[in-house]
């Protein structure tokens, strides 16, 4: 069986970790890197090393780009890239906010290429294994000519045709993440505070982050209501909830530790309450910060 050439351009963990799934499934890789030494293991692998950006692009009809952000792939790619750009497909998988991946495939269509954008939802040792997902958005016909490719990284979830989508899922998905990065953080530090290690802390905090499905109920569960705009009261009320939040910061200005966190937090159920959702669920506190008031 035949399989199409694929480029990689971009080398850091994530473009190196998707050339070399593409490269064990039998593609002919073509790989870029501003610093040629880091293709060195996939040329050993069997990849081909492109001289300059355009080589890469011309090998494949497919370009791949694992790039720090948006503004990275014009640098590279040049101010006038029509020259090797028309008729070739790019499937741009850095990070950068939605309305850049939209005005990227302008871009791109400009130069006479289409644009698929993508976000990977793992980190590099995981891509390419069970359980690694991408989320994939721009034209449906350039997402299933290459669909059986992407599948090396991982499994497509393709959210439709604005190209902005699979950016917005991307971050928002970066936004539950950052955010429990910092909450851990943060109560870790409440607790050193006090000369407590963090190694007596932290076991049992990582399992109220798993728990945390068992708390709020299925994802399922929560959008119906979210989505219905369903808060009956019947649960953890705003009320207590922010009774809780108002400890939490109280408990912080005391032991010395950043207030940022938790009074971002408590601002929440404070506005909840507010507009009257005090004796509702606490997935009411979803109206006021949907609303950005």
């Amino acid at each position: 069986m035949s399989h199409q050439p694929v480029s990689v351009i971009g080398l850091g963990p994530m473009g190196q970790a998707m050339a070399t799934a593409l490269l064990r499934a039998g593609h002919p890789v073509t790989v870029w890197n501003r610093t040629p030494g880091r293709a060195d293991g996939l040329v050993r692998a069997g990849a081909t090393r492109a001289a300059t950006p355009a080589d890469a692009v011309t090998a494949s009809a497919l370009t791949i780009l694992s790039l720090t952000d948006y503004e990275a792939m014009y640098a590279i790619l040049g101010d006038d890239p029509s020259s090797f750009l028309v008729g070739r497909d790019l499937v741009n998988l850095s990070s950068d906010t939605p309305d850049a991946s939209r005005e990227a495939a302008r871009w791109a269509a400009g130069h006479g290429a289409r644009f698929l954008t993508g976000g990977i939802m793992v980190p590099a040792p995981a891509v390419g294994n069970p359980g690694a997902y991408v989320y994939y958005s721009g034209p449906g016909e350039v997402f299933a000519a290459h669909e059986p490719a992407l599948r090396l990284i991982g499994d497509t979830r393709y959210l439709g045709a604005d190209p902005g989508l699979a950016q917005l899922f991307y971050q928002a998905h970066l936004d539950v993440f950052l955010t429990s990065l910092s909450a851990l953080l943060h109560a870790t530090a409440l607790v050193t505070a006090a000369g407590v290690p963090a190694a007596d802390f932290l076991p049992d905090a990582m399992r109220t982050i798993t728990d945390i499905p068992a708390m709020v109920g299925s994802g399922a569960e929560l959008a119906a209501e979210l989505d219905a705009g369903k808060h009956p009261g019947d649960l953890s009320t705003a009320f207590m909830m922010g009774a809780t939040a108002d400890h939490i910061l109280r408990t912080s200005e005391k032991a010395g530790v950043d207030r940022e966190l938790p009074a971002a937090v408590k601002s929440h159920y404070d506005r909840a309450i507010a507009a009257g959702h005090g004796t509702r669920n606490w997935t009411a506190l979803y109206e006021v910060i949907r609303a950005g008031r």
